[in-house]
């Protein structure tokens, strides 16, 4: 593959995750109008919706074995969701819930091992202790003041390494458009099942809701997931792997622009401790994305 393509793959990567970013962003104005399981549930449905039509031509042979897989991904993709839009709709610094949100990419290969007795890099037990020091820091970095919104980021996490899981041996026999718009759908529908259990589900939404809510839906998730398939398309997993890890470092960005949000020196500490953990829990993938540079 040429020098330009990999170029060209690591700036549509880097978009992913500044949109990424930019979709807590949208979440998180749009639920100042909206239940946020009601939201995430719709929110869902017509990102999946989306993909469906732009990927329609995939979905021709699929047996309802792969389908039956697919959902049950999906299903597991809503529970954490669930506890991600609780955890955004509750937490008062996006940067932190980010990171938090992002051990999940640490304990993907912890839940390899112990769930489906895959062997992960030596790394990874590098990178573990490295995190839980850094959680640590995240979570006692604002004193006693401690919101249990982070919890329900990482049980999001945990949940995520779970589906990551499934999904990884559900990639290989469906096309990611076809596998993607069903989790999606899947997830929303479970959503919307739950929400008018749980919540009151509004009359009426103002038009400055509806726009975040279209963001969210269209930008931050249809035109997302479509981008990085295309970017990972043209780079090596490595290369998508290590430059994914930015998305937290994005989020906590814009969060203090945004919404002029501030981290303690410890909580800062805490972050970046978190993103070295991603990255030693990659090392691999870091040293042969040097190597390719």
């Amino acid at each position: 593959m040429s020098t330009s393509s990999h170029f060209k793959a690591e700036l549509i990567l880097v978009l992913v995750t500044v949109i990424a970013a930019f979709g807590w962003i949208f979440s998180k104005e749009a639920l100042a109008g909206l239940p946020p399981i009601f939201f995430l549930g719709v929110r869902f449905v017509l990102a999946g919706l989306i993909l469906f039509f732009a990927g329609a031509r995939f979905f021709k042979g699929v047996t309802w074995h792969d389908l039956k897989g697919a959902m049950i991904v999906g299903g597991v993709m809503g529970i954490a969701m669930m506890f991600w839009i609780i955890g955004l709709d509750q937490v008062s610094n996006l940067g932190v819930g980010a990171f938090i949100n992002s051990l999940g990419v640490i304990l993907v290969p912890v839940f390899a091992r112990f769930l489906f007795n895959e062997h992960p890099a030596k790394s990874i037990w590098f990178a573990l202790p490295i995190a839980i020091i850094g959680l640590a820091f995240l979570a006692l970095g604002n004193g006693l003041a401690f919101e249990f919104a982070q919890v329900y980021f990482f049980i999001a996490a945990v949940t995520f390494a779970l589906q990551f899981n499934l999904l990884t041996r559900m990639s290989s026999r469906l096309h990611v458009l076809v596998l993607t718009s069903i989790q999606l759908v899947t997830a929303g529908v479970l959503l919307l099942i739950i929400s008018p259990t749980v919540e009151e589900i509004p009359h009426s939404v103002s038009l400055p809701i509806v726009g975040w809510f279209l963001a969210s839906t269209v930008i931050a998730t249809s035109l997302r997931f479509l981008l990085q398939t295309y970017g990972q398309s043209l780079t090596p997993a490595s290369h998508a792997a290590v430059i994914m890890n930015l998305e937290p470092v994005w989020t906590a960005l814009l969060a203090a622009i945004w919404f002029s949000e501030t981290m303690t020196a410890l909580q800062m500490f805490g972050c970046c401790l978190i993103f070295v953990a991603m990255l030693v829990s990659k090392w691999q993938q870091v040293l042969v994305f040097l190597r390719l540079r």
